[in-house]
């Protein structure tokens, strides 16, 4: 029998990865949220690999906790993810997917453009994910994986921050309101490059995220989770004390910090 794989978060996304571990015949071992981590690593002592699918906001938590005889073994999915995040744990070498496919309850998987991994468990991920049709590519080094998260991030940012305040799908974003989004875009650089501590090609990171806009001009800019990515991304620009006048000018919605508004 194959080695088991634990599945830490079992919402839309996880559920999309435990689809190809379970199809590709290897044993899931589910652990919500919440759960306590270490009994289930006394039980589950050599994994093949530990995938943690809950949601950016709870990353820092679940890593914080991480049993040590799990902390080789990591895969990381989250949107906004950067090196920081698993460095501040002494994580030194996790399995990195930026995931470019959205998971909505009741649908199948619906994939924008092929998602960019890198790590150890690379090639697994990449199999995995082709048995339940979603294609991937294998980064050629750390610093083409750090560029495809940057693309993500960018991409993720403008679409939700600019959608605050015209709407719409990513295609009427990029044809009607371009000189938005590309100032947008601008502000999101400098807080990325600040946080990565180095500066990339910007004209190259553009032209990724216009690609992906491409691959599904459909797409909703404005998502539930908007608001939060834009105080989140403020609070950046805050700390690094960069002023981001497009990013200040979006106006957060009228429901938003009224408790039970709109979600």
């Amino acid at each position: 029998m194959k080695k088991a794989v634990v599945l830490i978060g079992v919402g839309e996304m996880g559920g999309v990865f435990a689809k190809g571990f379970l199809r590709a015949q290897y044993p899931v071992y589910p652990i919500e949220q919440g759960a306590d981590i270490h009994k289930a690593a006394d039980e589950i002592k050599d994994p093949l690999a530990v995938v943690i699918a809950v949601r950016e906001n709870d990353l820092q938590g679940v890593l914080k906790d991480i049993p040590k005889k799990w902390r080789d073994r990591l895969i990381l999915l989250q949107n906004e993810l950067l090196p920081k995040d698993w460095q501040a744990y002494h994580i030194a070498n996790p399995t990195v997917i930026s995931v470019w496919f959205e998971k909505k309850p009741g649908l199948d998987a619906k994939e924008i453009i092929p998602s960019p991994v890198f790590g150890p468990r690379a090639g697994l991920v990449k199999d995995v994910l082709g048995t339940i049709n979603l294609h991937s590519k294998i980064a050629a080094s750390e610093d083409e994986m750090l560029f495809e998260l940057v693309v993500k991030n960018l991409y993720i940012l403008t679409v939700n921050i600019a959608g605050l305040k015209v709407g719409g799908t990513v295609g009427e974003l990029w044809g009607k309101h371009q000189e938005l989004a590309r100032k947008v875009s601008s502000d999101i650089l400098d807080i990325q490059f600040r946080l990565i501590g180095r500066e990339l090609d910007r004209q190259k990171l553009i032209d990724r995220m216009a690609e992906a806009f491409e691959g599904d001009l459909a797409h909703q800019c404005m998502g539930r989770s908007a608001p939060e990515r834009l105080k989140r991304t403020l609070a950046f620009a805050d700390e690094f004390e960069l002023e981001v006048p497009s990013l200040r000018s979006i106006p957060l919605p009228l429901w938003e910090g009224l408790g039970e508004g709109k979600k």
